[in-house]
């Protein structure tokens, strides 16, 4: 392993060599940092992206389920956005670590705005093209989630990471809560077809907005090395690379994403038949995570993300345990409550240490883009993980029980996440003196 590369060491705690240290200071938890300009611009640009996406991406299972009557058509759907979105990690990392990654943040809004656009002219025929649509939305995500985390990476430090995605958590609640609300009441009134057109028509100006605004960011420096295809799955065979255990951990977010991100919306639309109590479910769940994100993200700091992690992967869990009793909408909101409040406990710290780890050694900071590649991996294998168990259970058995079985074993997976993530949750940060 490269010198300066950080080594578990007995008690869980994370340590940076004698070298590493000489160019590293510690960041001392009661440091407080600020967010620039530009962090502030990635916010807005983040924010409209997420806005956009929540007004139409919604009810797109709901549409698609609709159209066809499917339940595995939308698990195919995401199982083809998953493995685009990896893939397209992968491959695009050398365009933006030796090109201008700016660009493909900007390819990503675009292509979002194409996806949205192929489904507002194939309409109901959607239904017949599931796989590649997905692929195509896993592509367009893929450029911008790249970029954007390089990014955000390149412009946030360890003293206001959890600030940052404490507001980036703030704003797309915002988002979360209005958009669908918006949503279903426009396809409720306009009576389905129509109010489906519009809402995709919207997202589309949105994109638009949100890729002009992007300009407005500064124009990013290249990386100073030639991208490596294969340097992050290198690390990993490395026997006491910290990344061994952060892999793990990523995959165990990504084993309840790929379930929870498309299931939890069609299944509020099944229980009700309504578009506009789905907005409603939407505009309540998001307006307590809002509050949730912003409560927390002002109170966390290194100090308390092992307690508050832990705290967050247990409640998750338990937030399950009311659809046991039947899946009903109150039953749905109960669980979206939960969810809402106890998410950021669990998703800030993670999100948070796994960037600090990036930016830990002089090597993990210049080969950023390779190290948010082996992120995303872990998220798409632990995504087609559990979406798996969703396509393999579905034609066995679909009944309400089993559906709410896989639910709560995907959603107690942050455990195991909390687990792996525990040494780093413990141990000391450092940042380069110079940055």
């Amino acid at each position: 392993m490269e010198q300066g590369n950080i080594r578990a060491k007995r008690g869980g705690r994370i340590n940076s060599s004698s070298a590493s240290r000489k160019e590293w200071t510690q960041v001392r938890p009661s440091t407080g940092g600020k967010l620039d300009a530009q962090a502030v611009l990635l916010l807005a640009v983040n924010a409209l992206y997420a806005i956009s996406n929540a007004l139409s991406g919604t009810f797109l299972p709901v549409y698609l389920w609709k159209a066809s009557g499917s339940y595995l058509l939308i698990g195919w759907f995401s199982f083809g956005q998953f493995l685009a979105g990896g893939l397209t990690f992968w491959l695009a990392g050398k365009w933006v670590k030796e090109g201008n990654k700016m660009n493909s943040l900007r390819l990503g809004i675009l292509l979002s705005g194409l996806f949205f656009l192929t489904v507002l002219l194939l309409g109901k025929q959607a239904t017949r093209y599931g796989v590649p649509l997905g692929m195509l939305s896993g592509t367009a995500m893929g450029f911008y989630w790249l970029a954007y985390n390089v990014v955000y990476f390149e412009i946030t430090e360890p003293d206001n990471r959890d600030r940052y995605n404490g507001w980036a958590g703030l704003l797309g609640s915002a988002g979360g809560m209005i958009a669908p609300w918006i949503s279903g009441y426009l396809i409720t009134t306009l009576h389905g077809e129509r109010g489906y057109r519009l809402i995709f028509t919207l997202s589309l100006i949105i994109f638009g907005v949100a890729c002009v605004l992007s300009f407005w960011l500064r124009k990013r420096e290249k990386g100073s090395e030639r991208y490596s295809f294969s340097y992050g799955f290198r690390r990993l065979q490395e026997k006491g690379n910290p990344w061994r255990r952060m892999f793990a951990a990523v995959m165990a977010q990504g084993v309840r994403e790929g379930v929870f991100m498309f299931l939890v919306g069609l299944t509020v639309y099944i229980a009700t038949s309504n578009e506009s109590k789905l907005g409603n479910y939407t505009l309540l769940t998001s307006l307590i995570a809002l509050v949730s994100f912003w409560v927390i993200g002002k109170r966390l700091t290194m100090r308390n993300r092992n307690v508050a992690m832990l705290a967050g992967t247990l409640l998750l869990g338990v937030a399950i345990m009311p659809l046991f009793w039947g899946v009903s909408y109150s039953m749905l909101l109960m669980f979206g409550i939960g969810t809402s409040l106890f998410m950021p406990l669990y998703i800030i710290p993670m999100t948070s240490r796994v960037f600090d780890l990036i930016g830990s050694t002089e090597e993990g900071a210049s080969n950023r883009e390779e190290y948010i590649v082996l992120r995303e991996a872990a998220l798409t294998l632990g995504r087609l993980i559990g979406l798996s168990g969703y396509l393999i259970l579905l034609p066995i058995n679909h009944s309400e029980q089993a559906i709410v079985w896989l639910m709560f074993i995907v959603g107690i997976m942050p455990v195991a996440g909390w687990y792996f993530m525990r040494p780093f949750l413990l141990a000391p940060t450092y940042v380069r003196k110079t940055r």
